[in-house]
């Protein structure tokens, strides 16, 4: 088996990669019979010479392959027929700006499997990039607070060298006394989680960011238990939530008041209630948050105020609690909001790297197989066609030319 390793074309340039280096060696010597390729890029987070150092041969056509890695969708144009890719697709939710790739593909009889939908039996994800995402959305949202505040600066996080970088700026500030909430269960919020670990601020429960008062920062984690009440259900059950979401209410509102910072790490869907709503945020008393960082990013989601997603280069939105409508981020007033849709590039090397040794651990193996529920499950596309679990997208790409 080839493998091959694609650049990213998306456009701003993602420079994340789905195998380090020293990740092609050990997988080349794990597996003699498979030999690796890499697409030279100019944007990626491993230089060419790096790869080529170890030994891993850098070209300019990944033709050979038998199998290609990317992180983000390929554009449609430079999909090589028949070949099998293994990228974020996002078209299982029938996003319409993938619509014209997902017909390409199945045009060019090519085989999908999308990372996103690699799972245990369990339902859990394999792979993903939600721990930095945590990491890095609460590193940003404490450098937005002190922006913020006028009380510390830390350079953002993509001027860093690593995430040993970031933590070492941190450790050299003093926190205020603030109350941080992190909201969540997945990834993203143990991302968080560790980070504030890692500053040894005090962690707290629910009960006691309630009604304890504290002359030092603390955060609490915050999951759907804590934040979510059935209106006639006395006892939390979690299957009935996860299939009547819309039966339920948010209760934030309490949270709301004794918060400063929001670390927002929940995934949302249409029919799960907000944490607040926009008119929430006029009472700065009741609605007490100054900065979000709203690493879930989705637009009027969970939190209502992310009106757009914003970029590593402008991050930050403003919020206006006197208007109800956005304003300039750091004013009088506003509630500033950290939107950035692709966190885990401002440290692409790290992120790489953890999502390289989970590809490493738990997907290749299964990809040697030859037959894996793992991967079947994953394959949306193969041989021209939408396989079983996917044949829902049928419509969505119902008029391929």
């Amino acid at each position: 088996m080839i493998i091959g390793l694609s650049r990213e074309r998306k456009s701003p340039p993602d420079n994340r990669v789905a195998l380090s280096p020293i990740q092609c060696v050990a997988l080349q010597q794990r597996y003699p019979k498979v030999k690796v390729l890499v697409e030279s890029s100019p944007t990626r987070c491993f230089r060419d010479e790096a790869y080529r150092e170890v030994g891993i041969e850098v070209v300019d056509d990944l033709g050979r392959c038998d199998v290609i890695f990317n992180i983000k969708e390929v554009p449609s144009e430079a999909l090589i027929p028949g070949k099998t890719y293994c990228f974020f697709s996002h078209t299982i939710k029938k996003q319409p700006y993938n619509r014209t790739m997902l017909q390409s593909i199945l045009k060019k009889q090519i085989t999908l499997i999308d990372y996103e939908v690699l799972r245990y039996e369990t339902g859990a994800r394999v792979l993903g990039f939600g721990r930095y995402a945590g990491v890095i959305g609460t590193y940003n949202g404490l450098l937005v607070y002190g922006k913020k505040h006028g009380l510390y600066s830390l350079k953002p996080a993509h001027q860093s060298k690593n995430y040993a970088d970031i933590l070492t700026q941190l450790l050299r500030v003093e926190l205020p006394n603030m109350r941080i909430a992190v909201t969540g269960g997945g990834r993203v919020s143990q991302g968080a989680l560790d980070l504030l670990r890692a500053l040894q601020i005090r962690e707290v429960t629910p009960n006691q960011y309630l009604h304890v008062e504290y002359g030092e920062p603390v955060f609490v984690q915050l999951n759907s238990p804590d934040l979510y009440v059935h209106p006639s259900l006395t006892q939390w059950d979690t299957q009935h939530f996860y299939k009547h979401h819309g039966e339920y209410k948010s209760q934030f509102k309490g949270y709301a008041e004794r918060t400063d910072l929001l670390v927002n790490g929940i995934y949302w869907t249409e029919d799960l209630p907000r944490l607040f709503e926009v008119d929430d945020t006029e009472d700065a008393v009741k609605f007490a948050p100054t900065v979000i960082a709203d690493i879930s990013c989705d637009v009027e989601g969970s939190v209502p105020i992310t009106y757009r997603a914003t970029s590593i280069a402008d991050p930050v939105i403003g919020w206006s609690r006197r208007t109800g409508s956005p304003c300039e981020p750091y004013t009088d007033g506003s509630i500033d909001v950290m939107a950035v849709g692709n966190l885990p590039n401002e440290l692409p090397k790290d992120a790489s790297e953890e999502f390289g040794e989970m590809l490493l651990q738990h997907v290749i193996p299964e990809l040697m197989q030859g037959k894996s529920r793992l991967i079947e499950e994953a394959t949306i596309a193969k041989g021209g066609t939408l396989t079983a679990h996917f044949s829902y997208l049928s419509n969505f790409v119902a008029d391929i030319p």
